[in-house]
């Protein structure tokens, strides 16, 4: 039986929601829960973004921020390394920061690579071309909650005082997806405005022991920095993983997730493919084909169907993506080859394998921790 972190509220990438999913014909409460992208979600596929008509594929690979560390006299590159080799640690990124005014307001600003963080935003704001393309040209974005907070308008010039005063427009207001940060500078601008160098590594560590890796992180920054949890854990739950499930055809979408589990991957909790189906079809409400071509309730690319396609249930006849009963038995399966039975670590990496992004990771187990919590 495999355990996960249930994470709510700041630092997941994605907008916070509260609402309800259908799975099964009952509903499960999802307050606090996060929404992904539509359905072809596990494809990258193209997203419509918000500030302004700019429409592009978001980055190869979305990355959500785990951990930050900060240290106020800066972290060194041994330092930076060291914290990148620990075991679960999949991804981190240095950035400068601190203190500025905007406007005559008080803002904590990082000074930032921009196509590196892009890739650690949520995905609309990471799919947004113009956020990028102005953040490298010497704009200023800022998170849309301290523009809110600050009085900024989007398009308006303002005075940025630190070191020196410079005039930068505000290109947009758009979610950051990291708890206390204002607004965000490229890197080049961080001398010039007095941000210290190195001053923060965001740390990106899915499925990981996050108090464990805390503390690992801690022992390196030293008693002079700090290290904070950015994925609050409300609570750890076990996935549950039954042995006893119903037999036949499935009669619901809830019995055709516990069924496919127990048939397709034993040891595999069926809250993981409930969860994946939400996320990827919203339980076959939305199958696609997805902007990069995948299709069905599980959103299946046709050539990763041709490997994985799988007659469930009694099916007969070459296997149809687009049915749930061989389409759900197909993701167990799939997921099952890729260690997902064995729980912790192997789980996570099963389900980046279904699809590459870290964001997913996260959204999935936590999705998944709320089945386990209302059904169990």
């Amino acid at each position: 039986m495999g355990a996960v972190i249930v994470a709510f509220g700041a630092g997941v990438p994605a907008a916070i929601v509260t609402g309800a999913v259908k799975l099964g014909y009952v509903q499960v409460s999802r307050s606090g829960a996060t929404t992904a992208p539509s359905a072809g979600s596990g494809t990258n596929g193209v997203e419509a973004s918000p500030f302004g008509n700019s429409v592009v594929a978001p980055p190869q690979r979305l990355i959500v921020p785990d951990l930050v560390a900060v240290r106020v006299v800066g972290l060194s590159p041994a330092q930076v390394s060291a914290i990148g080799g620990l075991a679960g640690v999949r991804a981190v990124l240095a950035v400068d920061g601190g203190r500025v005014t905007i406007g005559g307001q008080s803002a904590s600003v990082l000074g930032v690579p921009p196509q590196a963080f892009r890739s650690w935003t949520p995905p609309v704001t990471a799919a947004a071309a113009g956020i990028w393309a102005g953040l490298a040209a010497g704009q200023v974005v800022a998170d849309q909650a301290a523009a809110a907070r600050l009085g900024l308008t989007a398009g308006r010039s303002y005075l940025v005082s630190g070191a020196a005063a410079v005039p930068m427009r505000l290109g947009t207001a758009a979610a950051l997806g990291i708890p206390g940060v204002d607004a965000v500078v490229a890197s080049d601008l961080s001398g010039r405005l007095g941000l210290a160098a190195d001053v923060a590594v965001l740390i990106n560590a899915p499925g990981a022991d996050l108090a464990a890796l805390m503390r690992q992180v801690q022992g390196i920054v030293g008693a002079g920095g700090t290290v904070r949890n950015l994925v609050p854990v409300a609570t750890t739950v076990a996935l549950p993983v039954d042995a006893n499930v119903p037999t036949g055809r499935p009669s619901g979408w809830l019995d055709l997730y516990r069924e496919s589990a127990a048939e397709f991957c034993p040891g595999l909790s069926w809250t993981v493919l409930a969860a994946i189906g939400q996320i990827e079809s919203g339980d076959g409400a939305n199958e696609g084909p997805s902007s990069a071509g995948a299709l069905g309730p599980m959103q299946f690319m046709p050539s990763t169907w041709q490997s994985w396609g799988t007659d469930g249930f009694g099916d007969t006849g070459p296997p149809d993506i687009m049915n749930p009963f061989d389409a759900v038995p197909s993701a167990a399966r799939m997921l099952c080859a890729a260690g997902a039975a064995s729980g912790g670590a192997a789980l996570a990496s099963a389900i980046f394998g279904y699809n590459h992004a870290d964001w997913y990771v996260s959204e999935v187990l936590s999705l998944a921790a709320e089945y386990a919590q209302e059904y169990s």
